[in-house]
């Protein structure tokens, strides 16, 4: 469970969205990804997902150049492990992606959410 100051700073995360997560958010926002359900910037423990379906146990990151940084990439992989081992699978996009190739991104999504439905 998150605590109260991961929700005040999942409140402020939804105002500085940036450009991608705002674009991405525009189409999964309201079921209008077949009707799947996300929340934006949504806390989970010590984490603030960038968007996740409670319904597929899914959190959909959106990664820019910081992440091929090391540390942020370990950072990202404890942070990915720590989300497994509750449930929660980690998939990340490229914000280039988001910006270049919205409808690629939204059938991936997609396809994991049926995925893990289907499986659960």
């Amino acid at each position: 469970m998150a605590d109260g100051l991961s929700f005040k700073r999942a409140k402020a995360f939804r105002r500085l969205m940036t450009p991608p997560e705002a674009r991405l958010w525009n189409a999964l926002r309201a079921g209008r990804l077949n009707g799947c359900k996300f929340r934006r910037q949504h806390p989970i423990g010590p984490y603030i997902l960038d968007f996740y379906c409670a319904e597929a146990k899914l959190a959909v990151e959106v990664d820019g150049a910081v992440h091929d940084q090391p540390e942020q990439a370990a950072h990202d992989q404890r942070r990915t492990a720590w989300l497994g081992e509750r449930g929660v699978k980690v998939v990340r996009v490229r914000a280039i992606h988001v910006k270049d190739e919205l409808e690629g991104v939204l059938g991936f999504i997609l396809t994991v959410v049926r995925a893990r439905r289907d499986a659960g």
